[in-house]
């Protein structure tokens, strides 16, 4: 199969490898602009470009789709078919419709649940007990084409955004080399028009927790924005980046200190198992507390 391969962040990444290794030939990698990172600001190439590179691959990033040469430079490479994970532009209906079987989206959630920019953090945060991968023919909706492929999976109790991020990853890897070998042949299934919930991009604003909320959503919240942005709770005046936790038993006021770092909730304790002090790498509850006083309450 001849592909062209659409993508930009580490998530991207594995499936990039994966049709790679089942010998599909890729003609081109697209990816975004390499972009200033870094304290010095130097420009980088994306985690797709750099991958793409490594393997020999020809990359282009162009800063749109919408004009003509754009469009008329991805119609002449001829593909069988574009495959998109996590590309960061939409595509207009001409890139659609250029590749021979059109486009297919990895899509880390099971729509028509969570269509949007953030899945997987609003999968978390909302206590879903599952989740998954969809392989999407895609049209100019948005995360409205046909399901071509499922796989669901459940979400773990203690699990956070980044490591569910990497096992949605891998089973994407998956299923894309399954939908690129049967491209053409794979029956469409509609989405249902009940059940449709957009997992909105998540604002830094989000960040802060609320320990006067239960337990079970200060819990939710603090694996769902776990390793970015990042819940936060000011300790002494200082910002403290919440990254790993579980409920736990017990009662007090909000934001109360009850042990160790189990903090009282409205109702209920959340215990936090992994936390970052600003400049510092991320440490496990007890190593953190040998060098955090706490107060007798946490605010935020």
């Amino acid at each position: 199969m001849r592909l062209i391969f659409m993508g930009t962040p580490e998530f991207s990444v594995p499936a990039l490898d994966a049709l790679h290794d089942a010998g599909h030939e890729i003609l081109c990698v697209y990816t975004q602009p390499p972009r200033p990172a870094g304290r010095g600001k130097k420009e980088r190439p994306s985690p797709v470009q750099a991958r793409a590179e490594t393997l020999g691959l020809p990359v282009r990033h162009p800063a749109r789709l919408k004009d003509d040469e754009a469009q008329q430079a991805f119609a002449a490479l001829g593909a069988d078919l574009a495959v998109v994970v996590a590309y960061g532009l939409i595509l207009p209906q001409p890139v659609l419709d250029a590749p021979r079987f059109g486009c297919m989206n990895i899509h880390a959630s099971l729509l028509p649940r969570w269509r949007g920019a953030a899945p997987i953090h609003r999968a978390v945060m909302a206590g879903d007990a599952e989740t998954g991968v969809c392989i999407m023919q895609m049209e100019a909706g948005l995360d409205t084409g046909p399901v071509l492929l499922r796989e669901s999976t459940p979400i773990g109790p203690e699990e956070t955004t980044g490591d569910l991020h990497d096992r949605l990853s891998a089973l994407g890897a998956r299923l894309i080399v399954a939908a690129a070998d049967r491209a053409g042949a794979l029956p469409p299934m509609p989405q249902p028009e009940a059940g449709v919930t957009y997992a909105d991009k998540i604002d830094k604003a989000e960040a802060a927790t609320d320990w006067t909320r239960p337990a079970t959503e200060v819990d939710r919240h603090i694996r769902g924005l776990s390793p970015f942005p990042g819940a936060w709770t000011e300790v002494a005046g200082e910002r403290l980046k919440l990254l790993r936790s579980r409920l736990a038993p017990g009662e007090g006021a909000p934001g109360e200190v009850l042990s160790g770092l189990t903090l009282a909730c409205g109702s209920g304790a959340v215990e936090i198992t992994q936390a970052q002090r600003p400049g510092k790498r991320p440490m496990e509850a007890a190593e953190l507390l040998r060098g955090l006083a706490l107060p007798g309450r946490l605010g935020t």
